[in-house]
């Protein structure tokens, strides 16, 4: 029986229109994110640190729970601020598809927020000056951020070395979160590892920060 000659068609998964911007929005939303959380809060508690703003607080009654609740949820609110305008800029402005479900994008964002929040405030607590807070958090958060998360390079094209590297960094996690999300859909097999993860950063780093305060305040 005859066959006839094979054609091979390429194709472009979940980004048929092979549009940039659907993969460079979703990492600047983490840049965005990381900047707001780990940058800012770290910048701002180091320079309260330098003014005596909080030592003034260690001869009050107040808590090590109370102090650290009211430095997250400024910020906090200044990040859901920035998301919502994220996310709106990535729909209507970049016509980034959003593919996958918004509560999801969501709650991966808001438990990204909170790991950036507890990097930014071990950071200023680890430290305590203002200069050199922003060196490290650079270093640590944003660096990583924008070179081994994902954003830039395709984490399968980096060395072995480096790309095991990235597993240390909560950014590599949320960028895939966002990718999947955003342009496949609810793929859960990848959104409850990447959030897994988050979650155990998110932990890992205010239970570090807790216990700084607390010695600090002994």
């Amino acid at each position: 029986m005859a066959v006839g000659p094979v054609t091979v068609e390429d194709r472009l998964w979940f980004n048929e229109a092979n549009e940039s911007r659907y993969f460079l929005v979703p990492g600047l939303i983490v840049l965005i994110m990381t900047l707001i959380g780990a940058l800012l809060t770290a910048l701002v508690v180091a320079r309260e640190w330098e003014r005596g703003t909080l030592e003034a607080l260690f001869v009050t009654p107040v808590r090590p729970d109370e102090i650290l609740l009211s430095k997250i949820i400024p910020y906090f609110g200044l990040g859901v601020v920035g998301l919502t305008l994220c996310l709106l800029s990535a729909r209507f402005l970049f016509d980034v598809p959003f593919r996958g479900s918004l509560w999801i994008v969501t709650g991966a964002s808001l438990l990204y927020l909170i790991v950036a929040l507890g990097l930014g405030l071990l950071i200023s607590s680890a430290v305590k000056a203002q200069f050199v807070a922003g060196l490290i958090t650079v270093l640590v958060a944003f660096l990583p951020a924008l070179m081994l998360s994902g954003f830039i390079f395709d984490l399968r094209s980096l060395p072995t070395a480096v790309r095991l590297l990235t597993y240390l960094f909560p950014a590599r996690y949320y960028v895939a979160l966002l990718q999947t999300a955003l342009m496949a859909g609810d793929i859960w097999p990848d959104i409850l590892p990447n959030a897994a993860m988050l979650a155990a950063c998110a932990i890992v780093l205010l239970g570090l920060t807790r216990a700084s305060t607390k010695k600090q305040l002994a």
